[in-house]
């Protein structure tokens, strides 16, 4: 009988074959040396454990992550095949307690479309010869020709109350996930809910209980660094998300609760409010201080750490990271006639960068990773807090600059753009078409919504027409129903598939057992 074998599996025998000595720079090798009896291990002493992470690949480069429990030297083992019988290791950073013991190492050469195996280990900086257990796992590079291509999305990890539960089976939705074999997954923001922590009980509709597990850091609200930290540490306490990061390359992106609710720069908090900290710009400085210490990711040199960023994906695939968060301007009434600071959503910078990127994409599917949605409506009181103004009439306000991508994207004859979101707690299928809009100078898109991974789901929300949304499919709580817990199964993640054929391209939205709710087979300039 033949075993159920993984494109994954697959790949090995070739990938082993392929393996060399040139893997990565010679000049960042530091060959592994035999272990002595002063090497003897002591986990008591020294551990991984937080386990590893991979993410932001791009061409032969990829992050591998991993955090030690006290001060140590990171060293990252390379190889091409799970025996380890030809590999090379790197020495990398020192571990050290102002990056809370975490350690990235940066790695080039890799060789492409194949599959690597790593594991990562500390050497101890206080006692010579004690090191941790090896933590590890695997990923595949990016190809260079046509060949089938997976991944997965979705957003929102432990909010609204709805924590890591063993008796439910911890974060279920991440293990579903890792078992469809992709080759990455874009985390669609609200990766933690720096603002929202957790009870120990929290009895349901039904009568039962939902046990959260309980740390420091989720017992109040995140005002300093170490808080910001504990919540990326306490996702990473659960063994299908830890499982699931360290074998499936990330492209984390953040939104708001990575702070606090529908946060935006300049913001100041009434003084109620029960953070400590009434500066929100202190705030997000101490959030991105750890979103960048606990996430395996790139940022930009070139413009003041920018998480911004394109993935080309092999010749049929390319990933454009947005940040919707860090260059907007304020919540408003969303009604702006004319472009300003208070109508800013990607800032002209970034907006920029974003023509130019997909301008030069000689990919056949640019995917643009945006962390909210363009047409449905998302209120913060009663301001707005995402693209739409609840007005169906010609654009306004953030409108303006989706108005000036799309219209720039039809006359540099840019197609195949799809958009991947989450942040509203369900699942939706969103077709857009001018001949349904206010303003018309757009190509028809798509726009695929999922989420919650781990959290409370809501919905649905009001769709502003003024750039002609259909909603084609959505799943979300009965009406009248909201904030339900993941013990009722409305969990919800995305995945794409890309046929190496036909480039054809498959959006299947899946719930949190990996049941296909929805499916659309989409082809090149067919949108």
């Amino acid at each position: 009988m033949l075993e159920n074998v993984t494109r994954r599996d697959a790949m090995r025998t070739t990938a082993a074959i392929a393996f060399g000595g040139t893997m990565v720079p010679e000049s960042t090798i530091a060959e592994e040396s035999k272990p002595t009896d002063q090497d003897a291990r002591s986990t008591d002493v020294l551990s991984a454990p937080n386990g590893a992470q991979v993410g932001d690949i791009v061409g032969d480069r990829a992050l591998i992550w991993s955090r030690a429990s006290g001060p140590a030297r990171m060293y990252l083992h390379l190889s091409t095949d799970r025996e380890f019988s030809e590999r090379r290791t790197i020495r990398g950073p020192a571990a050290l307690a102002d990056s809370d013991y975490t350690a990235t190492i940066d790695i080039e050469g890799l060789p492409r479309g194949e599959e690597i195996q790593y594991r990562v280990e500390f050497k101890s900086l206080r006692e010579p010869g004690i090191r941790s257990d090896p933590v590890g796992g695997s990923f595949r590079t990016p190809p260079t020709d046509r060949t089938d291509i997976r991944f997965v999305w979705g957003g929102d990890v432990v909010g609204q109350g709805w924590g890591i539960n063993p008796d439910f089976g911890g974060m279920k939705t991440f293990e579903s996930m890792r078992k469809t074999d992709p080759d990455f997954f874009i985390h669609s923001g609200d990766s933690i809910y720096a603002d929202g922590p957790l009870e120990e009980r929290v009895e349901l509709d039904d009568g039962s209980v939902w046990h959260n597990v309980l740390t420091e850091a989720k017992s109040d609200v995140a005002d300093t660094l170490t808080e910001f930290r504990g919540n990326y540490r306490y996702n990473l306490r659960d063994d299908h998300y830890r499982e699931f990061v360290s074998e499936v390359p990330m492209i984390p992106q953040w939104d708001d609760h990575e702070v606090l609710n529908n946060w935006y720069p300049n913001e100041k908090l009434p003084a109620d409010d029960p953070h400590d900290v009434k500066s929100v710009n202190l705030l997000a400085a101490r959030s991105q201080r750890a979103f960048l210490d606990y996430m395996p990711i790139r940022p930009r040199e070139d413009v003041d750490d920018a998480i911004y960023q394109r993935f080309p994906y092999g010749p049929s695939l390319e990933v454009f990271r947005l940040d919707m968060r860090s260059y907007r301007g304020p919540n408003t009434g969303n009604t702006q006639t004319e472009s300003g600071p208070k109508t800013d959503f990607l800032g002209d910078t970034q907006l920029d960068w974003l023509k130019d990127a997909l301008s030069n994409s000689e990919a056949t599917w640019k995917i643009i990773a945006a962390d909210m949605p363009i047409g449905l409506v998302v209120t913060d009181g009663d301001k707005y807090e995402a693209v739409a103004n609840a007005d169906d009439g010609i654009p306004k306000g953030r409108e303006l600059e989706i108005k000036e991508l799309l219209s720039f994207m039809r006359s540099e004859g840019i197609r195949n753009v799809v958009w991947l979101t989450a942040d509203v707690h369900y699942a939706a299928a969103h077709h857009y078409h001018p001949k349904r809009a206010s303003f018309s100078e757009f190509e028809p898109f798509w726009e695929f919504v999922s989420g919650p991974l781990h959290a409370g789901t809501f919905g649905p929300n009001e769709l502003d027409d003024t750039f002609g949304p259909k909603v084609v499919f959505e799943k979300s709580p009965p009406e009248g129903e909201a904030n339900l817990p993941p013990s009722d199964g409305l969990q919800f993640f995305g995945q794409v598939d890309v046929d190496g054929r036909s480039d054809a391209l498959t959006v299947t939205l899946k719930d949190m057992n990996d049941k296909s709710l929805y499916t659309k087979e989409l082809t090149p300039h067919g949108c």
